[in-house]
């Protein structure tokens, strides 16, 4: 009975050690003398991290001359890290000289960047290209420029740092303001480095995760004349104000017209009224022995006259008192 509860133990507890222990992964970091224990292995599966994510990029960094302790790898896949993003930066970072340790990298890469992109942007710069901006100069011209930037990623502000949107919206104000600044568009035709000068100097890379290493104006093409047009629907502006203006005198002058007209036709008609009157006024005069018979045709005689001295006037004028009259 015993000799076959020993052999059952005996490939229990091999099969317990080849399972939580990858012979083959342990051998390859022995061979490339890593020192890895089978106890740091057993750990690794206890704490349900896959040894291979952790050993792989150990030996390629060890091989690379980059010696990092295993206790640190393991955290940072633990933390959710991409372990062998980190390891190929660290070694681009040794072999171009740029000061780069695990923990910048690691917190770059937890950080959500590509750290391995980083170090290779610092390496070889990234050129950026605004869209097309316009301007206008202080003579009206409006311009019309893009600028090409030259940047290097910056390591040291790499978690934190404003991003590409962040440089190319700073070149565009940077640009508007140059050009804005210039007494003349074709001072800014003729020398447009004026421009990246302008912009260059005003350290549009503070609190960037890039250094701005130069600013090329690519092109300038000349666009409206917006102080012209400006000037122009100022003038159409005060054309209809003025043409606003009278017509409210107009409308005032014809309110006084017809409130003048309504006057002269109440009086008129007071005119008429009282000579309306007139002949019930001499009625009571005769009742009342005010006014004779002699006085009345006297006023008859004064009228005949008056009409006769009209005739004659009308005559000498060439026409008739009715003619005169209207009549």
């Amino acid at each position: 009975m015993l000799l076959w509860i020993i052999p059952a133990i005996a490939i229990v507890v091999l099969w317990i050690f080849f399972y939580f222990v990858p012979v083959g992964l342990w051998i390859s970091a022995l061979a490339a003398g890593v020192p890895v224990g089978p106890m740091t292995l057993i750990g690794m599966r206890l704490r349900k991290v896959s040894p291979g994510r952790v050993i792989g990029p150990m030996i390629t960094a060890w091989k690379a001359g980059i010696q990092l302790p295993i206790s640190a790898l393991e955290a940072h896949v633990l933390a959710g890290g991409n372990l062998g993003a980190v390891v190929k930066a660290l070694i681009s970072a040794d072999k171009a000289n740029i000061e780069l340790d695990f923990q910048r990298a690691a917190a770059i890469d937890l950080a959500g960047r590509d750290v391995y992109g980083a170090v290779a942007m610092s390496v070889n710069p990234q050129v950026i290209e605004t869209p097309k901006i316009g301007a206008v100069a202080k003579d009206g011209i409006q311009l019309h420029s893009f600028a090409k930037v030259t940047v290097r990623a910056n390591l040291d502000r790499l978690v934190g740092g404003a991003t590409e949107p962040t440089i190319i919206a700073r070149v565009g104000e940077g640009i508007v303001s140059a050009i804005g600044s210039a007494d003349s568009h074709k001072v800014v035709l003729e020398n447009p480095d004026s421009i990246s000068k302008l912009v260059l100097a005003r350290g549009l890379d503070s609190g960037t995760a890039f250094e701005i290493l130069s600013i090329d104006i690519a092109d300038v093409d000349v666009g409206k004349n917006i102080g012209a047009q400006l000037q122009t629907d100022q003038a159409e502006a005060d054309l209809k104000v003025a043409r606003a203006k009278a017509e409210e005198r107009r409308a005032m002058a014809i309110a006084r017209e017809q409130e003048m007209l309504a006057l002269v036709q109440e009086r008129q008609a007071a005119v008429v009224e009282a000579e309306a009157e007139i002949p019930c006024a001499m009625a009571e005069a005769f009742r009342n022995g005010q006014f004779g018979i002699m006085d009345y045709y006297r006023m008859k005689n004064i009228q005949a006259d008056t009409q006769m001295r009209e005739g004659l006037s009308s005559a000498k004028q060439g026409g008739t008192p009715g003619e005169k009259k209207g009549v």
